[in-house]
């Protein structure tokens, strides 16, 4: 169990880098965060990588780069017992997402274990957290059911700099929810900055340490985590408190941290540090950074919110709790698979691709950068609803034409 007064605790390292010094750089970053303070040794380390897409976009999900940087650093530190740990979710494959990602490229050079959560051999069991929850006890009445596989263990959150369109930025603190929380966790996108506020207490009671590298080479603002718009910022931060990073993430991007309710819940609950003003920020001088950056919705997230908090919330257990759950899937794999991404993603893609980033991501694995078009299974079951649909509306004005003359 990690006491809330931890070492590192209100201290973020941020550094400028390029591709050709970024692996030497996270190194660095990681000793200027005082990692290990963070990480006691003895302990398997997990990294939870981030995996928002299983297409490869600039800012959706962790860099090969921050990866292997955090692995190179590690290994020469003695740190030998390691994992790579992915979650699935109901929108995104992680097999596929590991492989167009080139995440499984640097997981295997280096010979680290790879697990995939949701496996029948990693356990899930029943959690009673120390800590008072704010909602998971009342979502969960049944009990939290935690991987087995993280109790004991280090573990380092690889997210990357992007906005969310539930959490205006996503970060460290909400790279845990997909691991934590089993496929039930829409459950809580109602209230979901008090569930990853709550998710914070449980990974300071379950892991041994707790640590944070974030990728902003490539940073991503409008309708996180997927349908943004990408820049190159070629910045990575690095610290033990989970609140403190995203607090600066968040300054980063031009957002007041402590108007983002889940840093401001952990920062009043003392799991973290939330407020730039008692952050202690060491190496690059973040002083006169401020992105602009903005929080927009999708189509799919507009009709999502309606749920959570508008116009359709007495119908949030019918709609996400029932056999209906399903359409909510379709729509945002039909919103980004079908739409997005092959008429709007794919042209920023290959934009990003003659970055400097973009290469030194094409030069890993076979070099190859997988660009889909229309996702084919979700634009046949699209084609299958709208004939449907059409097939209802033509019956339906054919019946009625035959009562007018029944009359």
């Amino acid at each position: 169990m990690i006491p809330h007064d931890f070492p590192g605790k209100g201290k973020v390292a941020v550094l400028k880098t390029t591709p050709e010094t970024v692996l030497e750089d996270i190194g660095r970053l990681m000793d200027m965060a005082g990692y290990q303070q963070a990480l006691p040794r003895g302990r398997e380390t997990i990294l939870k990588i981030n995996i928002s897409w299983q297409t490869w976009y600039p800012a959706c999900s962790s860099t090969p780069w921050q990866i292997e940087g955090v692995i190179k650093k590690l290994l020469a530190d003695g740190y030998t017992d390691l994992s790579a740990a992915h979650n699935k979710t109901v929108v995104v494959d992680a097999y596929v997402g590991e492989k167009n990602n080139k995440h499984k490229d640097v997981v295997d050079a280096y010979g680290l274990r790879n697990v995939h959560l949701y496996e029948p051999e990693v356990r899930w069991v029943r959690y009673t957290p120390k800590a008072p929850m704010l909602v998971l006890d009342k979502i969960f009445p049944e009990g939290i059911l935690l991987p087995e596989y993280f109790f004991d263990k280090n573990i380092i959150q690889l997210p990357t700099v992007k906005t969310h369109v539930f959490t205006v930025i996503t970060g460290a603190m909400k790279n845990a929810f997909g691991g934590l929380l089993n496929e039930k966790r829409h459950w809580t996108h109602g209230v979901i900055h008090e569930t990853v506020a709550d998710l914070l207490a449980i990974q300071q009671e379950i892991h041994s340490g707790l640590f944070a590298v974030m990728d902003g080479t490539f940073a991503g603002d409008g309708p996180g985590p997927r349908a943004m718009r990408w820049h190159e910022k070629d910045i990575i931060l690095a610290s033990a408190d989970q609140v403190a990073i995203d607090a600066i993430s968040a300054k980063l991007q031009g957002f007041n941290p402590m108007d983002l309710k889940f840093i401001r819940l952990a920062h009043e609950l003392g799991l973290g540090i939330g407020d730039p003003k008692q952050i202690e920020v060491v190496g690059y001088d973040i002083s006169a950074e401020d992105w602009g950056f903005v929080q927009e919705d999708t189509f799919a997230s507009r009709g999502q919110k309606l749920i959570y908090h508008g116009a359709l919330k007495p119908f949030e257990n019918l709609l996400l709790r029932s056999p209906l759950v399903p359409w909510s899937y379709f729509a945002s794999n039909f919103y980004h698979n079908v739409y997005w991404y092959p008429f709007v993603g794919r042209p920023r893609v290959a934009a990003a691709l003659e970055t400097k980033w973009g290469r030194l991501f094409q030069s890993y694995g076979d070099g190859k950068v997988v660009m889909p078009g229309m996702e084919p299974r979700t634009a046949a079951i699209a084609g299958g609803v709208l004939a449907t649909g059409l097939a209802m509306l033509l019956a339906g004005a054919a019946y009625a034409v035959s009562r007018r003359r029944a009359a």
